[in-house]
């Protein structure tokens, strides 16, 4: 596969930045160089040195996606521009690599499959959905449909080690369940399936290992820093958001079946094993 032919969209992002250090030869573009929203723009692109596109773009904001001028964003980043790919894919025989997430479904399935129906319960949810459908309409597409993302950037794994830098031990949710996704993992299983060849569709991607929560993930993460002097309270998804407002409603179980991924060759760490190795990378960080 040559890496200078390949398109990266969205390359700033954390998952981004993964494919960038995976594919240093690649194009990789930001919204402000390749609006994908704007079909113009698409259709007069010269697509003649590109052979994969990876979109890595997103509208992350899932309360943000309640809003109205969030859900006009989060409608045309997440389900027109992937509508646009699609259609520039088949036309110039591109293989189009797009991101899926968990939000797709409601979190009653445990695990959840690649050949489930679509059930979002917010805007971010079903905008990602309508992209999955869009995207499935390319001729030559891989859909990684991933959940709970960990690297380089804001991300709860950071989040929950500022806390115990200041010596807080927080409240967490505890009836969200489903497996932490690291990018390392997701970018490997994605260069997987294009060095492969593998069968063109949709494949659950995470790390692998037992589903947890995320309070559970939290004592985890506390655990590797040997802070056993800080505690993780549980709490509810309804208790954590009870005195917010315009939060987006959650699916409660979000853990894969990785068995499709599997058969095609690529098995996942587990995810405490790839949790160990994100944090002593971040303590290193500190020690340079």
């Amino acid at each position: 596969m040559d890496e200078s032919r390949i398109l990266i969209l969205g390359a700033y992002g954390q998952l981004g930045k993964a494919l960038q250090a995976k594919y240093p030869q690649a194009k990789a573009v930001n919204h402000d160089a390749f609006d994908m929203t704007d079909w113009d723009m698409i259709e007069k692109y010269d697509w003649s040195g590109v052979d994969v596109i990876l979109n890595a773009a997103v509208f992350a904001n899932v309360d943000g996606s309640e809003t109205p001028e969030g859900r006009e964003a989060a409608w045309k980043v997440n389900a027109t521009g992937p509508g646009y790919l699609s259609k520039i894919a088949g036309a110039h025989n591109i293989v189009l690599v797009h991101i899926s997430s968990d939000y797709v479904f409601d979190g009653t399935k445990n695990p959840h499959t690649e050949e489930e129906a679509f059930t979002p319960l917010g805007v971010y949810g079903q905008a990602k959905a309508a992209g999955d459908i869009a995207v499935s309409t390319a001729p030559k597409h891989y859909i990684a449909r991933t959940s709970w993302l960990i690297g380089d950037g804001p991300n709860f794994l950071r989040t929950m080690m500022g806390l115990a830098d200041k010596n807080i031990s927080p409240t967490v949710v505890a009836d969200q369940i489903g497996r932490l996704t690291f990018t390392p993992t997701l970018v490997a299983a994605i260069d997987h399936l294009l060095v492969s060849k593998a069968a063109y569709g949709t494949y659950n991607v995470s790390n692998d290992g037992a589903p947890a929560s995320w309070a559970d993930v939290t004592r985890t993460i506390f655990k590797e820093l040997g802070r056993d002097d800080l505690t993780v309270t549980d709490t509810t998804t309804d208790e954590y958001f009870a005195s917010k407002t315009g939060i987006a409603p959650r699916p409660l179980k979000s853990a894969f079946d990785l068995t499709k991924l599997r058969n095609a060759g690529f098995v996942a760490s587990e995810w405490p094993s790839a949790l160990h190795d994100y944090i002593q990378d971040e303590l290193a960080k500190v020690k340079e």
